[in-house]
């Protein structure tokens, strides 16, 4: 005979069940206005966020010389003064031919994709099917019209540009005050927070910053060495757009898993437009080639604190931050699943439990002490 299931249990699993639901109805519901109070202070925590990140980039800098005697004010200044005339230097030597051969760049992806649906037409696959086909045309010709239409804003979309350079000048100045009264910054937060809030938010912020400044240097160093290393083989292969190509290589490099498959795709596809299905497939095993050598040999040397996150979280991330924002939220979808891993981590060590200890004030790990005596064995 089946047992009766217990009222009361059942009620208390009911009412824990109700509780915990509308509990996490309320987290959702205080997630969902933060990112609506964030989505509406855009405008400031975008130069905020383009600003910290210049910061990590340029503080190693600026850390060199006020250790080494120079005002805060002055080694701030000079560091600015020196981002500013690099920044230059890129857009006058790279920048400017990339934009040039932007247009070029896209016309050769495109018909990559069109030789890859004429290969697949014929034999041995003589795949014939017509909506596929209707789909591969209609993504040839939104990447040759996205293009223009991205040219067309470039050049007439006044407030876009006004609205750029806004942020690019407050992003720098924030930069400035960065550098200069950076390390004043979290003595004088604990002094404005009450009680144990003076000790959780600077550690928090501390941490983070740690955080934040490995993954960009690391990853600003990697791209580096990636673009180089492909650039290499594709102008030893003989493939055009060499520099476009390494450029794309780079900025990807910020987009982990997903930006090197892209930046590896459209390679491949312009090498097999322009030099044949062998080139194509030489500057294939290039970029595997160099893409295994940053896996086992250029992340584990740079990063030697790394993020603490899985792959697959990694990939869901930048995954969600493309979809919630396109690519500003794919680049700062790592940056800022690192950032709230560190939050969580700070969480799990402030909730867990001390290690119980002994009375010899060690803790208990269910193992003998090494220096405890033994005793000797009962005589027989």
């Amino acid at each position: 005979m089946p047992a009766k299931l217990n009222a009361k249990k059942t009620r208390t699993a009911l009412r824990t069940s109700a509780r915990i639901s509308l509990e996490m109805l309320l987290v959702v519901l205080t997630a969902s206005l933060g990112l609506w109070i964030l989505g509406q202070m855009w405008s400031v925590i975008w130069p905020l966020v383009i600003a910290l990140l210049l910061t990590t980039l340029t503080w190693p800098v600026t850390r060199f010389l006020r250790r080494h005697g120079w005002h805060p004010t002055l080694a701030a200044s000079a560091v600015t003064v020196l981002f500013l005339l690099v920044a230059a230097g890129i857009v006058v030597l790279i920048a400017v031919p990339v934009a040039s051969q932007s247009g070029e760049l896209a016309t050769g992806v495109a018909n990559g994709i069109q030789h890859l649906r004429d290969w697949a037409a014929g034999p041995p696959l003589n795949i014939g099917d017509d909506q596929l086909s209707k789909a591969l045309d209609t993504a040839a010709t939104r990447i040759q019209a996205s293009v223009g239409s991205i040219v067309t804003a470039t050049v007439t979309g006044l407030g876009t540009v006004v609205n750029g350079l806004i942020t690019t000048v407050l992003a720098l100045f924030l930069m400035f005050f960065f550098l200069k009264d950076g390390p004043r910054f979290l003595p004088w937060l604990t002094r404005q927070l009450p009680g144990r809030l003076a000790t959780d938010v600077p550690t928090v912020a501390r941490r983070g910053w740690d955080t934040l400044g490995s993954f960009v240097l690391s990853q600003a160093f990697v791209g580096l060495l990636d673009a180089v290393f492909i650039g290499l083989g594709l102008w030893i292969v003989g493939v055009p757009l060499v520099l476009p190509l390494a450029v794309l290589t780079f900025v990807s490099a910020f987009i982990p898993i997903i930006g090197a498959l892209f930046a590896g795709f459209v390679a491949v596809l312009i090498a097999l437009v322009s030099n044949g299905l062998t080139d194509a497939l030489i500057v294939l095993a290039i970029i595997i080639a160099v893409q295994q050598l940053e896996g086992n040999v250029f992340q584990p040397m740079v990063q030697s604190r790394g993020l603490g996150l899985h792959a697959a979280v990694i990939l869901l991330a930048v995954t969600l931050g493309g979809s919630l924002a396109g690519i500003v939220g794919s680049l700062l979808a790592v940056p800022v699943a690192a950032l709230i891993a560190v939050v969580w981590n700070y969480l799990r060590e402030q909730l867990s439990d001390p290690p119980q200890e002994s009375r010899t004030g060690k803790p208990e790990t269910g193992e003998p002490d090494a220096g405890a005596a033994v005793p000797a064995p009962k005589p027989t």
